[in-house]
């Protein structure tokens, strides 16, 4: 007999623990953690690929491209760091620097006769 209380001394903890903590919190405790720990296992890979997301989007609006040798440059500079091109007018005419209203098309109404 103490051979098997050796052996499965652990196997009869967690059946100890079981049977204390089943009663005192109940069962509707047990599901919604178990539901819970499932629930971020769930979430937290969608939030890496959010931040992933992001990240991409953020380095995408700070890239442009040479318009004379097609290198791309990362940051603010000026000029191309491959043909030494002006990128001031590239940065201006990227669509995510563009103000709403210089975006838009002013129409004037004409009456036909």
């Amino acid at each position: 007999m103490n051979y098997f209380l050796k052996v499965n001394k652990t196997l009869l903890s967690y059946s100890l623990i079981i049977l204390i903590v089943i009663p005192i919190f109940g069962i509707n405790f047990l599901i919604s953690f178990l539901g819970n720990i499932l629930l971020l296992l769930f979430l937290i890979p969608l939030l890496l690929l959010l931040l992933v997301f992001i990240g991409f989007n953020f380095y995408k609006s700070k890239s442009s491209t040479c318009n004379n040798c097609g290198a791309i440059s990362l940051g603010l500079s000026d000029t191309c760091m491959n043909c030494g091109a002006d990128l001031k007018d590239i940065s201006i005419r990227n669509q995510f620097n563009k103000k709403p209203s210089e975006s838009t098309i002013e129409v004037k109404a004409e009456e036909i006769k």
